[in-house]
């Protein structure tokens, strides 16, 4: 399959906003998507944005059903680790279902590699759906691994009230 690999500009958050509801869509969450295009462009195109994004893109003729040729994205952010410094979060990879098996995920997470590895991180970090079989085994075949069957750890969260809350004292 003919795609090329760029990073997201601007004009890119009406795509990326499609496709986060996608993948929302398939995780079965996408009453949890309260991002909007707008957000995404305060967020990520301003002079100290909160993530940077690489846009799969498709030329015309191999455009989606839907007539869409972006149909792939990756968005991440930098991190720091106590223990081993300099770290890249990976926030999403997604392709849309029929470019799926054809290099386009594996590619745009190793352009997400490639970039952290230029940034001087020792690692990349992501989570993934346990029943989400499919991306755990492309995952685990890179080699990367489950850090909480491994090392125990679970991801954490705070949010809404609680967050308030929290930051009330």
């Amino acid at each position: 399959m003919d795609f090329t690999l760029r990073a997201a500009t601007l004009e890119d958050c009406k795509d990326i906003a499609r496709m986060i509801t996608e993948l929302a869509e398939y995780e079965k969450v996408s009453d949890h998507v309260k991002i909007t295009q707008k957000d995404l462009e305060q967020d990520g195109f301003t002079k100290n944005p909160f993530f940077h994004g690489i846009i799969a893109e498709v030329p015309e003729q191999h455009r989606s059903k839907d007539g869409h040729t972006k149909v792939g994205y990756a968005l991440y952010f930098y991190t720091y680790s106590s223990w081993k410094g300099r770290a890249v979060y990976m926030e999403d990879l997604y392709v849309m279902p029929e470019f799926r098996a054809k290099g386009i995920g594996k590619a745009l997470m190793s352009k997400v590699a490639q970039l952290g590895l230029a940034a001087g991180c020792t690692q990349l970090n992501f989570a993934v759906l346990n029943w989400n079989k499919p991306s755990l085994n492309f995952y685990l075949s890179q080699g990367c691994f489950d850090v909480t069957s491994d090392m125990g750890y679970h991801c954490m969260r705070c949010e809404g009230d609680a967050l308030e809350h929290l930051a009330q004292g």
